[in-house]
């Protein structure tokens, strides 16, 4: 039997958000067609676009379907930074953390690299923790800022950042706020409107719903540049034909999501907090990474648990857990199939030794008690193994 510990990555699809997603695979239509089956089309893209935005707290019109997550970050990143810059050719400037997920600081590097702009980029705690006084000192810095982008919760160590307060300053300052909700949606009490955030990325495969698309939030009076040019199907920001039965998937799949959403977070919450204490309490030198506290599903995810293993390579870790029947992920990014250490540990202040035995894992709406006893039991021989596999060099 398989142990699945790695809803951060994706988790499974609510059977509601399949028969929906066949449902609509099933008939033909283009949303933008203006015959019968067309018109029957969109008003599945329309009464879906109602649907996520009840959920989510803002308007219809200001959900921007994307292919997922990193377009919606991309366009986010890009769009506002190109539409302040040609406002003010002075404003050039991202402000941004070293947390960020790669959807977000790859876009931003690129901007740095190939069209001149600036960047400053946050700190975060021991905790992954960002303080609301460092943005506020980064904006003072000058009129020059074209965005400011920080996540919601980090979707390594699950730090879950003071969004409200962050938009508010940014909004002091009269620039553009973006946050990355895609990990926090979830588990957290995510709305639009009560964030002060001017856009916000989601998507639907990390809240049961199908790979392949997400949304940017964009507030009325948000301007963008367009990343894809063509038929302008999504407010003239956004081109491509719509993906009919994955958006009809995703607003049934974010509604069963916001109505499970408090009993859920509880019920990770526990089984989480068993995860750690179990794993501690094996002794084998294991230590959580980040701030932990038995009981907090506000300041860290409720489905998160982050560890570290001395001795041992996260990659061996993987291998033989999966050879055990539990699947999670480590906190290192492959690039190239080359590990890597993880970018948010490293800023974190852990040292490249310590991130090379991290392991990442994540319940969710499958996860029950015998998943964490499969990843408790394995452990230690998984460890001991790993060990004798030669730690990190």
């Amino acid at each position: 039997m398989t142990h699945y510990l790695d809803h951060a990555a994706t988790t499974p699809m609510f059977p509601a958000a399949v028969e929906a997603f066949t449902q609509s695979a099933g008939r033909v239509g283009n949303a933008s067609s203006l015959h019968t089956a067309g018109r029957a089309a969109r008003k599945t893209v329309e009464e879906s676009r109602e649907r996520i935005a009840a959920a989510l707290g803002c308007r219809p019109s200001e959900v921007v379907f994307t292919s997922g997550g990193t377009e919606a970050d991309n366009l986010a990143v890009k769009g506002t930074w190109g539409s302040r810059r040609d406002a003010d050719p002075a404003r050039t400037r991202l402000v941004t953390s070293r947390i960020e997920h790669h959807a977000v600081l790859d876009p931003v590097d690129f901007l740095a690299e190939h069209h001149g702009a600036t960047v400053s980029r946050l700190e975060p705690d021991r905790c992954g923790h960002l303080a609301v006084d460092d943005l506020r000192a980064a904006l003072d810095e000058g009129d020059d800022v074209a965005l400011a982008s920080v996540m919601w919760a980090n979707n390594e160590v699950g730090t879950v950042q003071p969004v409200a307060e962050l938009a508010a300053v940014a909004r002091e300052h009269g620039v553009p706020f973006h946050t990355d909700a895609v990990q926090a949606l979830s588990h957290l009490p995510v709305r639009f409107d009560e964030s002060g955030a001017d856009l916000m990325t989601v998507t639907a495969h990390k809240v049961g719903g199908p790979v392949g698309v997400g949304a940017l939030i964009a507030a009325r009076d948000a301007s963008l540049v367009p990343q894809l040019h063509g038929g302008g199907q999504e407010r003239q920001v956004r081109s491509g034909t719509l993906d009919v039965p994955a958006v009809h998937a995703f607003a049934v799949a974010l509604d069963e999501t916001v109505a499970t959403r408090d009993v859920e977070a509880k019920r990770v919450l526990a089984l989480r907090d068993r995860l750690v204490e179990g794993a501690l309490a094996l002794d084998l030198g294991i230590t959580v990474s980040g701030c932990w506290r038995a009981g907090d599903g506000t300041g860290r995810l409720p489905g998160n648990a982050h560890l570290l293993v001395p001795g041992c390579q996260g990659d061996s870790l993987l291998y033989l857990l999966d050879a055990a029947g539990v699947e999670c992920s480590t906190g290192s990014a492959c690039q190239a199939g080359v590990p890597q250490p993880s970018h948010v540990l490293l800023a974190m202040g852990y040292s490249e030794t310590e991130t090379r035995g991290a392991l990442r894992l994540s319940l969710g709406h499958t996860s029950t008690d015998a998943d964490v006893d499969a990843f408790l039991a394995a452990l230690p021989g998984v460890v001991e193994r790993a060990r004798r596999a030669g730690g990190p060099a």
